[in-house]
């Protein structure tokens, strides 16, 4: 629940983390909350600093753009297996998947995007019969993740995200491997490219390293 508040921004990059607090919103003791902070730290989500306090990580750009390399490599090979798999059903599927996309861009739900997202790449690692794909996308996408919900209210991002994600899955019912990947990179490198012009050097994201 910390991990899916951080990533989601409900929990702002820099703020302070109160173990009593958390123990009180939970209802757990201090020691699960601990264990919940150490596996956070881990992931480089959560400072901790002795003596002084328990901080939510700003955004690390450099880990962001780690795991946006290891996205690309994975969802690449997902989706030219994917085209080798997919049945009408799959691809009627996905589609299902992009008209709840539209439905909350009308909506105006914005903050409902990014689970539907998550759903259609994790159904094409699901077709592509490497359902573990999408478990290693997740591991190391935490900092791209938080740069995804800072970039959703942007004007017409997501409208074109959605485009994309419908582009996508034309070249799949065609089972044209080469149109699919190329569909998938466009729209990988695309959403990376708005979500890296955000990069500001104070209140979300920490100093690049030079």
């Amino acid at each position: 629940m910390l991990r899916h508040a951080i990533v989601r921004l409900r929990m702002e990059p820099g703020s302070v983390i109160s173990e009593k607090e958390l123990c009180l919103a939970y209802g757990v003791s201090r020691t699960p909350v601990r264990e919940a902070l150490k596996r956070l730290a881990d992931e480089d989500l959560v400072d901790v600093f002795p003596h002084s306090g328990t901080y939510v990580s700003k955004i690390s750009f450099e880990v962001a753009e780690e795991g946006f390399v290891i996205r690309r490599a994975l969802e690449i090979e997902s989706i030219r297996r994917a085209v080798a798999y997919a049945t009408d059903e799959d691809i009627r599927r996905l589609e299902r998947l992009i008209g709840e996309m539209r439905d909350i861009l009308e909506r105006g739900a914005l903050h409902e995007y990014i689970e539907v997202d998550d759903a259609f790449h994790a159904a094409i690692a699901g077709i592509s019969r490497y359902p573990r794909i999408w478990k290693f996308i997740n591991l190391v996408k935490a900092h791209l993740d938080r740069m995804r919900q800072l970039s959703a209210p942007l004007p017409g991002h997501l409208a074109e995200v959605t485009e994309q994600h419908a582009a996508i899955v034309r070249a799949l019912g065609r089972r044209n491997a080469d149109q699919a990947e190329l569909a998938m990179k466009i729209h990988l490198e695309s959403s990376f490219a708005v979500m890296s012009a955000m990069y500001e050097d104070g209140r979300y994201f920490r100093r690049k390293e030079v």
